[in-house]
């Protein structure tokens, strides 16, 4: 959703451009456009009957993976954020899927961590893993290397949270409070879970505050100054199944929707089994994600 959201201001400040500048910000844009676009062969869900198309302004769902990649290993989600938009309701649902979850892995047959479903079969068992969990499709994704969203931090010179509560990670101290955050310490911010009294979810709600002051910095006029800048790091570090056409068509369309954002949060209870840690969501409660998903999308 807030990569969606980047996409939109960038688009708003192309379209809004003068002269020659207009157009080379339209250029670059869609240049980027054409780099993050990954088309790959999915598995088309058996959980929606036709073909979705933004061209008809049908009501989406978007799975955004934060991932850490390593030299070797293709790493593991460690962010799952779900986004549901519906242009005909100007309404949109969003929420992360704690990485911790236990659930059946797609294509494996064996219960793990949902986090470690991207780990062993990439995006495609990522994404049938998480439609599976919810009983509900996934029509794209948008993956974005965390380390690159550091610089993407960089870029826009920081940006500024309000710390709910005073902490240390890995030597740095996080003061409560009004702080301001480089790349760096953003990506330790949104890191922090074993002192968190709320864990996992705690985190979560740091994710989303980081994610929500990028927005901010992203949509100030200022931000012309350092587009190219902005535009390369994205280039380099997001990957979707979202075509430049669609991209642009969600840009116009979709907008509106995500300034009505409703947010929950996955309920569930942390438990050991064989000494591994475990997030358990009851069937009660993935129904319960599923039903308020499904209505924004006009499944029900």
């Amino acid at each position: 959703m807030k990569w969606l959201k980047i996409f939109s201001v960038l688009f708003l400040l192309v379209v809004g451009g003068a002269g020659g500048y207009g157009w080379y910000l339209y250029s670059s844009m869609k240049e980027t456009a054409s780099q993050i676009y990954e088309p790959k062969e999915q598995k088309k869900s058996d959980l929606r009957g036709e073909e979705v198309s933004v061209h008809r302004q049908d009501p989406i769902s978007i799975l955004i993976l934060g991932v850490d990649e390593r030299k070797g290993d293709k790493g593991r989600s460690d962010t799952m954020v779900i986004l549901t938009v519906n242009p005909r309701t100007d309404s949109s649902l969003m929420f992360n899927i704690p990485r911790d979850t236990r659930t059946e892995i797609a294509g494996r047959g064996t219960q793990d961590k949902i986090n470690h479903a991207y780990a062993f079969g990439g995006v495609p068992m990522a994404v049938e893993t998480v439609e599976s969990f919810l009983k509900v499709p996934i029509d794209y994704y948008i993956k974005v290397n965390m380390k690159g969203f550091a610089d993407i931090i960089d870029t826009l010179d920081g940006v500024d949270v309000n710390n709910p509560f005073a902490f240390d990670y890995k030597g740095t101290p996080f003061p409560e409070g009004p702080i301001h955050l480089n790349g760096k310490e953003a990506l330790m911010y949104t890191r922090m879970r074993y002192e968190d009294p709320r864990g996992d979810l705690g985190r979560n709600d740091r994710q989303r505050q980081v994610l929500k002051a990028v927005i901010t910095k992203a949509a100030r006029p200022s931000i012309l100054m350092d587009l190219s800048s902005l535009l390369g790091n994205l280039g380099t570090n997001v990957k979707t199944n979202i075509s430049p056409e669609e991209l642009q068509q969600m840009a116009v369309d979709y907008r509106s929707a995500t300034r009505q954002m409703e947010t929950l949060e996955v309920k569930g209870t942390g438990t050991k089994i064989n000494g591994i840690y475990y997030y358990q969501v009851t069937e009660a409660e993935r129904e319960r994600i599923g039903q308020k998903m499904r209505g924004t999308l006009e499944l029900n």
